[in-house]
C-alpha cells in the first residue's frame, strides 16, 4: 500500500487496521501530516495545524488497543475540525481579524465529543469570516483553493474542510452548514457532506447570534459509510443547545447495510423560482437520477413549486449579522471582508415587522416542504447551480459569473440548498458526475425532517453503483 492509498483509505478501513494493530494510528497519522506539509501549501486548507498534538493523541489510541480498553467508534482517526469551532487551547480565528489571535477556554460539544471517541485532531481548516459566504477566503489565511483546479475556489464557507477530505489530507471533517456551507464544497472538491436535521447535532458554546435559527452540523467524507459513523459520534442531546435533539438510537453506519423498499422519490431541477442552471450540472444530475432507476423505486419529476425564499433568508442572515457586527462597523470596519460589510450594512435597515414577515414565509415554506413529503419520501436536486469557478474578489464585494447572460449572486449561487436550512430538512451532496472540464458535480438528497436513515440509505445506494473515490485529484 502506498503513502497516497493510506491518506485516500476509508475512516471505516482505518479503523479495523487500527483495532488489528495492521497498522498503527500513528502510522497513518504520520503519513498524513506528511501529505498535509506536502499538498496544504498548493490547496491552503489548513490554517492551524496541530501536528504535536495529532501525534499524541495517536500514541494514546495504539496503546489503548495494545492494554484491551475499550475503544472509542473513532478510536485513533484522523480528522480536521472547520475553524468556526471552538477548540480548546487552540487557535480559533472564524476566519476574522477581529480573532485572529483567540485561544478559547471552552471547546464546542461536537468537537468534545469527537474527542471522547478517540479521533485524532490534525488541525483547524480554513472558513471564510464567520462563514458568512460560500466561497472560501479571509484575511488572515487568503483563499482556499479547489484540489481539482487550483485557479478555483473550493466553495464554503466548510471549503478547508472539503479541500482537505478531497486532498487526502484527512478522511473526515467536522463542518457547520448555516445555508449550503457542508454541501456547496462537498459538491465543488468531489466528496459527501451531510447536514444533519437541524438539532441532531449540539451546537455550543455560541459566540455570536447569527444563523442561530439555520445552523446545522454536519461530517464530509469522501464515504457515505464514513459520513455514518461521524454522525453516531455527534448525534444526540445537550443541555447548553436547547435546540438539540434527543438521540434516536439510530446505529447509521449499520443502516446501510440495508436498501429501502418502496420508496417515491421526487427530482427537481428549479424548486419552482431557481432560473439559473448551468446545463452541464444538469445533464450530470440527471444522469444521476437515471442511475437509481435499478432499485426499483418510484422516481418521478416532483414538479415542486416553492414560493420564492431569498428575501426571507437575506433578512434572517442580514439581521443576525448587523446585531453581532454593529459596533464592529464602525470601529473596524477595515478588518471586515466587503460582503461582510455589506451583509451588516443591508441588517441594519431592517426593522422588526421586516424579520417577523420574513419568519411568516420561513415558515410557509415549512409548510409547502410539509405537504410535499405527504407524497414523496425524498427530494433530489442539484447542489449548486454550477460547479467550481475562479472568483473574482474585489472591494466592492465578490462578482460571480453568469450562466447563459444571468448573474449567480451570493443568494442565488446558494439556491438549492439554503431552502432547506430554513426547514431544518436533513440533506446530502454527493458526486454524480463532471464537467467537461474535469471538475466535480454534486447532486443533492433531501429527506424528511429526523429522516436521515432514508437520505443516507439512498445516497450509499448510489455510491454502490456509481462510486466516485476511485478519481483523485492530481497534485503529487
Amino acid at each position: 500500500m502506498t503513502k497516497d492509498d493510506i491518506c485516500y483509505m476509508s475512516a471505516c478501513e482505518m479503523l479495523e487496521k487500527i483495532r488489528t494493530q495492521e497498522m498503527t494510528s500513528l502510522k497513518i497519522t504520520d503519513t498524513i501530516i506528511e501529505r498535509i506539509e506536502k499538498i496544504n501549501p498548493l490547496v491552503n486548507a489548513y490554517c492551524t495545524p496541530t501536528f504535536d498534538l495529532a501525534r499524541e493523541m495517536a500514541k494514546k489510541a495504539d496503546l489503548s488497543v495494545k492494554e484491551g480498553k475499550e475503544l472509542g467508534p473513532l478510536n485513533g482517526i484522523p480528522l480536521s475540525i472547520k475553524d468556526l469551532m471552538m477548540t480548546k487551547g487552540i487557535k480559533t480565528t472564524f476566519g476574522s481579524k477581529l480573532y485572529e489571535n483567540f485561544i478559547p477556554e471552552s471547546e464546542d460539544i461536537a468537537v468534545k465529543r469527537l474527542k471522547m471517541a478517540g479521533a485524532v485532531i490534525l488541525g483547524k481548516v480554513n472558513t471564510p469570516e464567520f462563514g458568512h459566504i460560500a466561497l472560501t477566503k479571509n484575511k488572515i489565511f487568503g483563499e482556499t483553493k479547489n484540489p481539482w483546479d487550483l485557479d478555483r475556489n473550493s466553495g464554503g464557507s466548510s471549503g478547508g474542510s472539503a479541500s482537505a477530505v478531497a486532498s487526502g489530507l484527512g478522511p473526515l471533517s467536522l463542518a457547520s452548514d448555516g445555508g449550503g456551507s457542508i454541501r456547496i464544497p462537498s459538491s465543488l472538491c468531489g466528496v459527501c457532506g451531510l447536514k444533519a436535521t437541524f438539532g441532531r447535532i449540539p451546537i455550543a458554546p455560541r459566540l455570536r447570534v447569527a444563523f442561530l435559527t439555520l445552523d446545522h452540523y454536519g461530517p464530509i467524507a469522501r464515504y457515505v459509510e464514513d459520513a455514518a459513523l461521524m454522525l453516531n459520534v455527534m448525534k444526540g442531546f445537550h443541555p447548553l443547545d436547547y435546540k438539540s435533539l434527543p438521540d434516536d438510537g439510530i446505529n447509521y453506519v449499520e443502516i446501510l447495510k440495508e436498501k429501502p423498499k418502496n420508496l417515491k422519490i421526487g427530482y427537481s431541477m428549479n424548486l419552482g423560482f431557481i432560473n439559473i442552471l448551468d446545463d452541464e450540472v444538469e445533464k450530470n444530475v440527471r444522469n444521476g437520477i437515471e442511475k437509481l432507476d435499478r432499485f426499483d423505486w418510484t422516481i418521478d419529476n416532483a414538479k415542486i413549486k416553492l414560493k420564492r425564499p431569498e428575501l426571507a433568508f437575506s433578512v434572517i442572515v442580514s439581521s443576525g449579522i448587523a446585531y453581532d457586527f454593529k459596533n464592529e462597523i464602525n470601529e473596524r470596519p477595515q478588518d471586515l471582508s466587503p460582503d461582510l460589510r455589506n451583509m451588516i450594512k443591508a441588517g441594519l435597515t431592517y426593522q422588526g415587522l421586516d424579520l417577523e414577515k420574513a419568519q411568516t414565509m420561513r415558515l410557509k415554506l415549512y409548510e409547502q416542504m410539509h405537504d410535499y413529503f405527504k407524497n414523496y419520501d425524498l427530494l433530489i436536486t442539484p447542489t449548486t447551480p454550477l460547479y467550481a469557478f475562479n472568483v473574482d474578489w474585489n472591494d466592492m464585494g465578490t462578482r460571480f459569473p453568469s450562466i447563459k447572460n444571468r448573474a449567480l449572486s451570493i443568494t442565488s449561487w446558494m439556491a438549492f440548498t439554503y431552502p432547506f436550512n430554513m426547514t431544518g430538512h436533513p440533506a446530502i451532496s454527493i458526486p454524480c458526475g463532471w464537467s467537461n472540464k474535469g471538475l466535480p458535480i454534486g447532486m443533492q438528497i433531501v429527506g424528511r425532517r429526523y429522516d436521515e436513515k432514508t437520505v443516507l440509505q439512498v445516497a450509499k445506494a448510489f455510491e454502490d453503483v456509481a462510486p466516485w473515490q476511485d478519481k483523485r485529484p492530481s497534485l503529487s
